[in-house]
Order: structure tokens, then C-alpha cells, then sequence
């Protein structure tokens, strides 16, 4: 019985043709070149994308300052901490990915990439800890909804001194907007990096061709530096 096949590494010497290389690209640094600025200007388009929520979320402040002071409160700072913590050390793990694919060090790519798709999935296990308490308790999107006197109850004695706004929702449907579209993003993020596992397993990663690691790394820190805005627009100012 013949041993299972393994994919060729980009690293072994050979003289045909590398089997990552595509058929339009002369060589691998040509097509690490093509795809290093092809991520950049799909990065470029999500700075644009997230340039007109940001927009929106200055001009709502402008209008209605005394809802967004009042507002703030029903969000609990200490988890968007951590999952501003969470977010950064994933982005160190992404990045030393990079790196370790860049040495050939196989084993040592891989549990980057594990950490970093478990430091995703946390982020994502604290959003929607955070999203349920609000819902179950009638904080949620659009006007109409008011929240319990359970939630009520755990606001800051100078935020329950505060007349509530009329429409409290407002506020909430503009949250909910803009880190729920983040958290599509990580999702995506976590789908790219078991992609990238898996390549990884297959051996496919080395000091010749490492393009796909680092484009999906470059994707991850822009996804990372979003957080970084909305945890203090929204938690903290």
C-alpha cells in the first residue's frame, strides 16, 4: 500500500515550476508583490466602508449629545476592554504567524494560527454575552424600545438621576450597526484563518511563498484597529 501523497513544499529544490505559482506571474516575488497591493487596496475600500458608519455616528453625536452621554452608560466598559485586549493580542499572534511562515517554521505557524482564531472566537463569546443581557432586557434597535428597571437598576446613580432620552434606540440601532458589522468581519476573519490552517497542515507555507498569511494578517489588523475606534466612541467618551 503506497504512502498518502503530501503537498510539495514552495521551499524544496526543484527546477519546475513552484505549484503556487500562477501561470500569469514570472516568479513567486512578482505575485507576492500583485497580492501584497491588491490586499492593501481591498483594506483601502473597508477604511472607506467604516469611514461613512464613523461619519454617521459624528453626526448623530452632534445632533443629540445629551442621548450619547445618557446612553453610554447601558454599556459595560470593562468587556469592551477586554475584548480590546483580546483583539490586540490577536493581532500580535497574526503577526508572528507571518513571521514563523516566513522562517518555515511549520509547527510553530500553525499555533499562531490557533491562537489567534481562539482569541477571535472569544471576542465573539463577549459580544454576544453582551448583545443577549441587552436584548433580554429591552435594549435593542430602532425607537420604540425601553429598557427594563432591571437595567435600570445597574446604570451609575448619576445616570439614573438623568432624565432618559425619548428615543433611546437611536443610540442603540447606530451600537448595534457598527459592531455588529464588525463582528461580520471577525467572523470572516476567523473563516480566512482556518483556511489558512488548513494550508498550513498541508505544508504549503514557507520562506518562498507566504502571500496568503500575509494578506489574511493584514486583513485581521485592520479589523483590529476598527475595535480600537469603537471601544472608546462607544464605552468610554
Amino acid at each position: 500500500m503506497s504512502a498518502p501523497s503530501r503537498a510539495p513544499s514552495p521551499d524544496a529544490a526543484s527546477a519546475g515550476r513552484s505549484p503556487f505559482l500562477a501561470h500569469h506571474f514570472e516568479d513567486l516575488a512578482a505575485q507576492q508583490d500583485t497580492a501584497r497591493l491588491g490586499i492593501w487596496l481591498f483594506l483601502a475600500s473597508e477604511v472607506l466602508f467604516f469611514g461613512g458608519l464613523f461619519t454617521a455616528y459624528a453626526v448623530f453625536r452632534g445632533n443629540h449629545p445629551e442621548l450619547f452621554r445618557y446612553a453610554h452608560h447601558f454599556l459595560d466598559w470593562r468587556l469592551g476592554a477586554l475584548n480590546t485586549v483580546v483583539l490586540i493580542g490577536s493581532s500580535l499572534s497574526a503577526a508572528w504567524a507571518v513571521r514563523l511562515a516566513q522562517l518555515g517554521r511549520r509547527r510553530g505557524l500553525e499555533l499562531a494560527i490557533l491562537v489567534t482564531i481562539a482569541l477571535a472566537a472569544t471576542f465573539m463569546v463577549v459580544k454576544y454575552l453582551e448583545y443577549s443581557h441587552k436584548l433580554h432586557h429591552g435594549v435593542g434597535w430602532g425607537t420604540s424600545y425601553r429598557p427594563s428597571a432591571a437595567i435600570l437598576a445597574s446604570l451609575p446613580d448619576a445616570a439614573r438621576a438623568l432624565p432618559a432620552p425619548r428615543h433611546l434606540g437611536t443610540f442603540f440601532a447606530i451600537y448595534y450597526l457598527m459592531t455588529g458589522l464588525h463582528g461580520i468581519h471577525v467572523l470572516a476573519g476567523i473563516g480566512l484563518f482556518g483556511w489558512i490552517l488548513r494550508r498550513a497542515r498541508a505544508g504549503h507555507f514557507g520562506p518562498g511563498y507566504y502571500a496568503p498569511v500575509d494578506a489574511v494578517a493584514l486583513y485581521w489588523h485592520l479589523v483590529d484597529l476598527v475595535w480600537i475606534y469603537l471601544f472608546p466612541l462607544f464605552y468610554l467618551i
